[in-house]
């Protein structure tokens, strides 16, 4: 059963739901996606290795996600940060490895600069992201909107944007783009402090290969690799993704860098 993470003060206050395992070597920490959750394909697969590995994982929801608390609609990247930091902090003593999907490869990101800066003793080993969509508020929406979805979200507050994952639209508010804003990488060095391996599929309808070069751009300082997948979609959730996804994250735990 997920454990409840209480964050913030009333009328802001919320439950995160958590799930831990414990285990041996690094902590495998699961960053999700834009509407996803801690029990998606990825995460189980994760948490199944784990067990077996007898390694140690730690997975939970943003708030408006999955199984914690608050309305989706509400949220923003500077809350599901903060999620993340806090979990972080109630649950892991030493450095983990970040596995961050889609949105989460942001998020993991913006953790690892951070800890970085201020938990040096927490700051990733390593980090894992999975058709990183950083900036994607930005980049991925707002910059590829038509004026006529771009007046709507000024003058409404919110944009209904159809999706491929779900019968039901995902609200594209005014109040993610803008507090997006506030977190943008792109256009300067990104500083990790530790390996950063990128698993992307070629075939992503919604994170372009491109965007992964790029990124692999801005991180001069680190340790980088890209692995493209040349029928690869955004979910990467088939055996042989999952394979390379935990392959990489072994590469890591062993100090290793590169094809796993």
């Amino acid at each position: 059963m997920p454990q409840p993470v209480a964050l913030g003060q009333a009328p802001d206050a919320r439950h995160i739901a958590v799930l831990s395992r414990e285990g041996k070597g690094p902590p495998v920490i699961w960053l999700g996606g834009f509407k996803s959750d801690m029990r998606s394909t990825k995460a189980e697969a994760l948490d199944a290795w784990a067990e077996k590995a007898g390694r140690a994982f730690l997975r939970f929801d943003y708030s408006g996600h999955g199984e914690s608390g608050g309305a989706f609609e509400d949220g923003t990247i500077s809350q599901w940060l903060d999620d993340s930091l806090s979990v972080i902090e109630s649950h892991v003593t030493s450095r983990p490895i970040l596995v961050g999907s889609s949105m989460g490869g942001w998020i993991a990101l913006l953790v690892a600069r951070h800890l970085l800066q201020t938990s040096p003793d927490r700051a990733p080993l390593g980090l894992i992201l999975i058709a990183p969509a950083v900036d994607f508020t930005e980049r991925l929406m707002w910059d590829r909107f038509p004026e006529d979805i771009k007046r709507a979200i000024e003058e409404s507050g919110v944009y209904h944007r159809p999706s491929t994952y779900s019968p039901d639209p995902y609200p594209i508010t005014k109040r993610l783009i803008e507090d997006g804003r506030r977190h943008l990488l792109f256009g300067a060095p990104i500083q990790t402090g530790c390996p950063v391996h990128i698993l992307q599929g070629m075939e992503d309808p919604d994170v372009p290969w491109s965007h992964a070069l790029q990124l692999v751009e801005h991180l001069p300082g680190d340790s980088a690799s890209l692995t493209l997948i040349k029928d690869g979609d955004h979910r990467l959730s088939r055996p042989e993704d999952l394979e390379r996804l935990i392959g990489a994250i072994e590469a890591i735990s062993r100090g290793k860098q590169g094809e796993p």
